[in-house]
């Protein structure tokens, strides 16, 4: 039995001035995944306004590809600044974005607030984590981290609500403008309960695969470039130039000293069997981002439904980890195998529904909720061993980077999901003819084809599953 004096309790963690540095962390993350839900929401009232519908999708495509650059520099952050200024720094940056967006009076603008935001709410992101060792005693990390990752259950609540409510109410700016003081209570937070430097001796200096991470912004950027387009010769052009970009990435990243991903990452065979699914299922969730502006155009829905019915997805990944953990082996691998699966067929039908005049404007289009909790919940049914399974397997000394990676995987496919997905958009009528013959059409033709993404996965995590039972059999 652990000592008593070793067991942490959450009334530890959340009381005293422990309580206030749990509200600075938490608040880090809280405050980039509530965006992200409240933008979804209110995007359709801003493209209504100032236009700019053909670059819808970069509104997450350079959100994302920002947050990738930022979170990997945090470390380099905390290690040369010190907690409470780096934090400081992604604060202020956040709150720039946000002010940016709130004043955009056309799409350029917001689309520089955006990426000014996602450098700002990934620097967060990775910050509020990686300070968690710092901040806290070690017997209080796996709460404190339980609690950075409930934020992201917060943000399906109050993201939606916050957008929808000011949507709803024909002020979307005021959404961005209600961010801006939660910022400035978390800045005075941190500038009074999180320590300036670090404690203890400093190690080596922290090294950033700066090339490698370039490449990858510079891929997806290439999609994105070429989706503007409605020619489909160009939006192939750039889908296999930004390929490319990827494979060079993976030659690079082979060959130097600063690895973004650990050995074996590019192995079919091996770990990169595991981040090929956590990519192609990323891929999936990313139609998360058009859904509220197909149910407001095609279902006649309001921002606020639009919003929450969309967060659906979200609800379904977390229902469908919660309940595939603390399974047995056999279980657990069933789980793995179907999840893809559901998820793939989910996309599908929700394809086919969406843009299906029966269900307009009538009782019955609240049937879309069955392949909306579908689409998250096959996520969640194999994500969790999906993860496990990589910190099992990772190279002796890289299991740090092993981890880090999948959120880096994660991130880019998601980057990549959304500039493909508009250029499937463009292509498929979204903005010519537009309206709702054109949204109907691009509608079904992203959620069928983006299906195809978890389809693959279905087929690649077979490997998985047998590199699971192969394990188990070793250590046995």
């Amino acid at each position: 039995m652990p000592d008593a004096k070793d067991t942490a309790s959450w009334s530890e963690l959340l009381s005293g001035r422990n309580g206030l540095r749990s509200i600075a962390l938490a608040g880090g993350v809280a405050l980039h995944a509530v965006n992200v839900y409240m933008v979804a929401t209110v995007l359709p009232s801003v493209v209504r306004d100032i236009g700019g519908l053909s670059y819808y999708a970069w509104n997450m495509t350079l959100f994302v590809l920002a947050s990738i650059l930022s979170s990997a520099l945090s470390p380099k952050a905390l290690d040369k600044y010190g907690p409470q200024h780096a934090f400081l720094a992604a604060i202020g940056l956040f709150a720039a974005g946000t002010a940016a967006c709130a004043l955009a009076p056309t799409m350029g603008w917001m689309l520089a607030g955006r990426t000014l935001q996602g450098f700002g709410g990934g620097l967060l992101l990775g910050l509020s984590y990686s300070s968690t060792r710092i901040v806290f005693e070690e017997r209080l990390w796996p709460k404190a981290m339980a609690l950075l990752s409930s934020m992201w259950g917060v943000a399906t609540l109050a993201g939606p609500a916050i957008g929808g409510i000011f949507a709803d109410a024909g002020h979307w700016r005021w959404a961005f403008g209600a961010v801006l003081p939660v910022a400035v209570v978390l800045a005075i937070l941190v500038k009074t309960q999180i320590a300036a430097k670090a404690s203890g001796e400093r190690g080596n200096a922290v090294r950033v695969p700066m090339a490698q991470i370039g490449l990858l912004v510079g891929s997806v950027l290439i999609v994105s470039v070429a989706s503007l387009s409605d020619n489909l010769a160009w939006n192939v052009v750039g889908i296999v130039a930004s390929l490319f970009i990827a494979a060079l990435v993976a030659r690079l990243d082979g060959a130097g000293t600063t690895r973004l991903m650990p050995a074996g990452a590019y192995d079919l065979n091996k770990l990169g069997c595991v981040y090929a699914c956590v990519a192609l299922l990323s891929i999936g969730i990313t139609v998360e981002m058009f859904v509220p502006y197909f149910l407001q155009v095609l279902h006649g829905h309001n921002p606020l439904i639009a919003g929450y019915l969309s967060a659906i997805m979200s609800a379904g990944w977390t229902l469908g980890a919660v309940t595939s953990t603390s399974r047995s082996n056999a279980v657990a691998d069933v789980y793995m195998r179907l999840g893809p699966v559901i998820s793939a067929a989910s996309l599908a039908c929700l394809g086919l529904m969406l843009p299906w005049e029966v269900l307009w404007d009538t009782s019955l289009r609240w049937v879309v909720v069955v392949p909306l909790l579908g689409v998250g919940l096959g996520i969640g049914m194999c994500w969790p061993h999906l993860l496990t399974y990589v910190f099992k397997v990772a190279p002796a000394g890289q299991e740090n980077m092993a981890s880090s990676a999948i959120i880096t995987a994660q991130l880019y496919a998601m980057a990549l999901g959304a500039a493909i997905g508009g250029a499937i958009l463009n292509a498929a009528g979204f903005t010519d003819p537009g309206g709702v013959p054109g949204t109907a059409r691009a509608s079904l033709a992203l959620l069928v084809i983006v299906a195809l993404a978890p389809a693959l996965a279905a087929f690649l995590v077979t490997k998985v599953v047998r590199g699971r039972r192969h394990l188990r059999a070793g250590t046995a």
